[in-house]
């Protein structure tokens, strides 16, 4: 009984190998799958060479052009003007922005005005005498001379005679003394160089102002400038004269201005080159933050594409049959996001989009909105 068990084990088995061995065959022979080939759509565009204008991003703040520091060269208190001297007053050409009270010093300028009269006054007699010539000249000058106006000029000595007589007597110097005085005398008195208003007031009337004494700032609305620094690069393609695009940060505003001076020297450390750009609305203020957009250069036979479009060793991906390929380009121009480009033929397909994994080779299939679509269809 043990035997015929273990024979019927036996050939159970044998038939269990054999069956399992046909089935391992059987597997071994069916052809493997296929992997479908992946076609990546991609967008693309078709290249057409034209005339690239570069524009160079720059900001900055606007100063007035015209713009003064008051400061005090003589001492006294101040007085009033007529206007407050506070910031936002507006002046007119020529109009008082600070009285300082003189009466202390135009009573001695008074004196020395005096004393040059009674000098002249002094030589008449003698010039009746011994230059009857010159003397009317001389006695018009007396008749004509007034104290409370300024000091005219002395008459021209036509003699060396005469010039050794009256210079003798001390009356040049006099004369020039008093002019002196009176030169000074006009310093009490600071008038506006030009219509404008006081953006900074640092006295009020009342106070005693100091000789050198700082009292404020005076600026000419009407006209701005903006510096910005660009780089060195930027150097031969600035000119003065240029047009420039300018807006404020909200973009909500649009100013035309042009390229006013070029500094001629590059800053040693940033290695920039300083530009202003004058610009001229009612609607500015100084200390206004600008952004500007200078046309620099009209670059010829160029293409304009996204920075990230671009690979590391000065190359793009093109479309050829269907499959992704390199070619070298030459870059002419960054910016931020943008990047101009030469020596693309026309008529090449690019990629206007990056495609993440591309590699030359790469099977691609253009994208087609639907109007190509349609249009393809009735082609064919």
């Amino acid at each position: 009984m043990r035997n015929i068990i273990l024979s019927v084990l036996g050939i159970v088995l044998i038939a269990g190998s054999v069956f399992i061995a046909n089935r391992l065959i059987e597997n071994k022979k069916k052809p493997k799958p296929v992997p479908e080939k992946v076609i990546k759509t991609v967008f693309t565009d078709t290249v057409q060479n034209s005339t690239v204008q570069i524009v160079i991003p720059a900001n900055g703040s606007l100063v007035a052009k015209r713009r003064i520091e008051l400061f005090s060269e003589v001492q006294g208190v101040f007085n009033s003007s007529g206007k407050l001297f506070k910031p936002g007053q507006e002046y007119r050409n020529g109009e008082t922005l600070i009285r300082i009270d003189a009466s202390e010093y135009y009573a001695s300028v008074q004196s020395s005005k005096s004393n040059l009269y009674n000098s002249i006054a002094a030589i008449m007699p003698d010039l009746r005498l011994d230059f009857p010539e010159v003397f009317p000249k001389w006695q018009s000058y007396l008749n004509n001379f007034d104290l409370n106006k300024t000091t005219p000029k002395l008459p021209e000595m036509t003699s060396e005679k005469e010039n050794y007589f009256i210079t003798g007597r001390g009356i040049v110097s006099n004369y020039y003394n008093v002019k002196n005085l009176e030169q000074r005398l006009s310093k009490y008195n600071i008038r506006a160089p030009f219509s404008g208003i006081l953006t900074e007031a640092l006295v009020t009337e009342g106070s005693l102002i100091r000789n050198g004494q700082k009292l404020g700032e005076y600026i000419d609305p009407s006209v701005y400038e903006m510096e910005v620094a660009l780089s060195k690069s930027y150097a031969s393609l600035l000119k003065v004269g240029e047009k420039v695009a300018l807006n404020n940060l909200e973009k909500t505003q649009n100013f035309s201005g042009v390229v006013s001076r070029v500094n001629g020297s590059i800053d040693a450390t940033t290695q920039t080159i300083t530009a202003f750009i004058e610009v001229k609305d009612e609607t500015l203020k100084e200390g206004m933050y600008l952004e500007a957009n200078l046309n620099a250069k009209d670059e010829q036979n160029a293409i304009e594409v996204d920075r990230n479009l671009m690979l590391d060793g000065e190359q793009i991906y093109i479309v050829r049959d269907s499959i992704l390929d390199i070619i070298n380009v030459k870059p002419v121009y960054f910016s931020d996001t943008k990047v101009v480009l030469k020596n693309v033929p026309n008529g090449t397909i690019m990629l206007s989009k990056p495609v993440p994994g591309a590699y030359a080779g790469m099977l691609v299939k253009p994208f087609e909105t639907k109007q190509q679509q349609d249009q393809s269809t009735k082609n064919e």
